[in-house]
């Protein structure tokens, strides 16, 4: 039998309603209706009556089969469950429990919380339910599984042998799960004995803050499943097979370091010459993987794919006069540049480094509503849903528009969504003049085929923008942070405009040599100030 141990205090009181002669409780559940019935829940959970305990939530189905499994199929027992203090109707909880399978037991513990919450019907108290009160590790439809692993366990190591750890490397935590789930049995190991949390079938990650997602929404090419199982206890141990990745230690070291730093910052190094994928990091490393899977605006860095596009029509050119005025007016919008700020007399280089607006807005009556979309995906390989890096990602989207939202896409808005994987890569494309499609696990490991872009941009296109690209970094918005870098790189700034957000989101994306980084600092403001420093970092460190 469980036990459960109590110390719950304080809080407001509740008014009440008339339902027939009944007098029914209102408002927020009292100090001594939350302390009860997290009392009485927690001690019928610890006891092993789930039917009990699940008469005490607001979802008494869900949360019966989902105790039930509990005891049954995570194999769950001797459950203690010591609350913590109470902050209004939240309760935080320790659990302790034995997990036990086939004569072998092993101790676990972990912290989860419950809220209290009044029923309208009869203003009784009750538990939320939701999967995360029995794990925080749990979203709906997830269970918690005590057995043989589905998969074996993997040694990654890096490019040089080293092995790859999320307690070196805490980005490195659900892409070293991913790795786990897609290579575990073709890498050679043996599975172990775990406690895991299974995730449901199709199951797509939770969106971070300021995730704009496109209709995409962040689906996958690698797995069904873009957030992995995930194991949180080993009773016995399985044989790890070595799995290779692209991966570099002191270049992945140095985006841990340069990321924690920051907040709500991502980041991504590949190598222009292959598509290697050297180092990926986010600020909240257990959080979702913004470096790979994020979806959002990728503001001004997207007018590299737009220049590239203006050169091939020769609707631009280097050294072409250009207009950079004020504002300009496509679809029924006004659109304006930073600070309103024009260029007089001023040509395409100009405009690029500055990154004026209104440069590219003014082309958007000379193109046609799929212009960009065709420039993103047969040159730059973006949105075509096809990558397979290794790991679940996300491919870029530059959905075909129309009016108003077809000109902000030239600029990087509308519906045109990237992550700092896909920006990384439209770098190193520029870089090399080719599309190499990323990837951290070589192809030759499962036979896979990497994508590939329909064309090439020409030889004249591509030294035109690395040209436009190399100014930007001399002597345009990107300058401060690219100092001293040489002459063979290039970078391109961007802020991006979100709804709701007090700042924008800061961008940046640069190659140095056979490197090519990108980053994004959400709610960063100027990508130059704030996404430039983190990928003049990484530069710097692979150099």
């Amino acid at each position: 039998m469980g036990a459960a141990a109590f110390a719950l205090s304080g809080g407001a009181g509740s008014g009440e309603r008339s339902v027939g002669e009944k007098r029914v409780p209102t408002g927020p559940p009292t100090s001594a209706e939350v302390r009860a019935t997290a009392r009485d829940f927690l001690a019928a959970w610890a006891e092993g009556d789930m039917a009990r305990a699940a008469a005490l939530t607001d979802d008494r189905t869900a949360a019966k089969k989902a105790l039930t499994s509990y005891r049954k199929d995570a194999r769950l027992t001797k459950v203690r469950l010591t609350p913590g203090k109470r902050s209004g109707a939240e309760v935080p909880f320790k659990a302790a429990a034995m997990v036990s399978y086939e004569g072998v037991s092993k101790p676990y513990a972990y912290a989860s919380k419950l809220t209290v919450v009044r029923r309208k019907s009869d203003g009784a108290t009750l538990v939320d339910w939701r999967p995360a009160v029995l794990h925080p590790e749990l979203r709906p439809g997830d269970r918690l599984v005590t057995g043989e692993a589905g998969d074996p366990p993997i040694k990654a190591v890096d490019r040089a042998g080293a092995e790859l750890t999320a307690a070196k490397y805490p980005s490195l935590g659900a892409v070293l799960d991913s790795l786990r789930e897609k290579y575990g049995k073709k890498a050679g190991g043996t599975a172990g004995i775990e406690l895991r949390v299974v995730r449901a079938d199709g199951k797509k990650p939770a969106k971070a803050a300021g995730d704009t997602t496109s209709k995409d929404d962040a689906t996958t090419k690698d797995d069904a499943k873009s957030v992995p199982d995930k194991t949180l206890l080993t009773i016995a141990s399985g044989t790890p097979g070595t799995l290779k990745t692209t991966f570099s230690g002191s270049l992945q070291a140095a985006a841990e370091r340069e990321t924690a730093k920051r907040k709500q910052a991502s980041v991504v190094v590949v190598k222009p010459s292959t598509g290697e994928i050297l180092a990926a990091a986010n600020s909240n490393p257990t959080g979702f993987n913004m470096a790979f899977q994020g979806s959002l605006a990728p503001g001004s860095t997207m007018k590299v794919v737009t220049s590239s596009m203006l050169l091939e029509k020769k609707l631009a050119g280097v050294d072409k006069k250009h207009p950079c005025p004020k504002y300009s007016t496509y679809g029924g919008w006004k659109f304006q540049n930073d600070d309103k700020f024009q260029i007089k007399n001023g040509t395409f280089r100009a405009s690029f480094a500055r990154s004026c607006n209104t440069a590219f807005i003014s082309q958007a009556k000379k193109l046609e509503n799929d212009s960009l979309t065709r420039q993103a995906q047969e040159v730059f390989g973006l949105g075509r849903d096809n990558w397979s890096i290794g790991v679940p990602s996300f491919d870029g989207a530059v959905p075909v528009q129309a009016d108003a939202q077809m000109a902000a896409s030239l600029i990087g808005q509308g519906g045109v969504r990237m992550n700092p994987l896909n920006m990384a890569s439209v770098a190193a494309t520029v870089k090399s003049g080719t599309f190499r499609q990323p990837y951290l696990v070589s192809p030759d490991v499962d036979d896979r085929t990497l994508a590939t872009a329909p064309r090439k941009m020409s030889g004249a296109t591509a030294a035109a923008l690395r040209e436009l690209m190399h100014h930007t970094a001399v002597a345009g918005t990107a300058a401060q942070p690219m100092r001293g870098l040489g002459a063979d790189s290039g970078a391109k700034t961007g802020s991006a405009e979100v709804d709701g957000q007090k700042k924008p989101n800061g961008w940046f994306t640069a190659y140095r040599g056979d490197l090519a980084s990108a980053a994004v600092v959400r709610e960063g403001g100027h990508g130059g100030e704030s996404a430039g420093p983190l990928v003049r970092a990484m530069l710097v460190a692979g150099g």
